[in-house]
């Protein structure tokens, strides 16, 4: 075995107390300012968790009556189009699951026809579901139509 790599003996102890020798080159030193915890230490290296950069604000809707911004034309915001395709054929759904127990669920079968007819009407609707939701619905009002025909045949209410 080489001389170099076994540990110094243990400093003898003086007065009870032991002696502290100071540090062999081989340990790094500690750093003399000490990083608050979060704080930011050095860049990231991995391409996934790096920061993304922040872009500066942008002005999307300017006002039209400024005057210090003359080449930047004001677009208005994009209107919100209302859906009833998809609303046609949740009352549709609903109106007959509700027929097929109780007849009194037609007016839900109405809201939702009238709800496919005005999704048939526009164009950005999904003419799939809008029909869908007709069906459905047509079908619920027949369903009721029944339950309240039978309904009345049981109270003597027909001839």
């Amino acid at each position: 075995m080489s001389d170099e790599r076994m540990p110094p003996p243990a400093a003898p102890a003086v007065g009870g107390t032991p002696v502290v020798e100071p540090a062999s080159p081989d340990v790094a030193p500690a750093p003399t300012d000490t990083a608050l915890p979060g704080a930011h230490r050095g860049g990231f290296r991995r391409e996934l968790t790096q920061p993304l950069p922040v872009a500066p604000p942008l002005t999307v809707h300017p006002d039209p009556d400024e005057k210090f911004a003359p080449d930047v034309r004001w677009i208005p915001p994009a209107p919100v189009l209302p859906r009833s395709a998809g609303w046609s054929l949740l009352f549709g759904t609903l109106a007959l699951v509700l027929a097929c127990f109780v007849g009194w669920g037609f007016p839900i079968g109405i809201i939702g026809v009238v709800l496919a007819v005005l999704a048939l009407r526009r164009p950005w609707e999904k003419r799939e579901t809008a029909l869908w939701g007709l069906g459905l619905s047509v079908g619920s009002l027949v369903y009721s139509a029944g339950w309240l025909w039978w309904a009345a045949a049981q109270g003597g209410l027909t001839g």
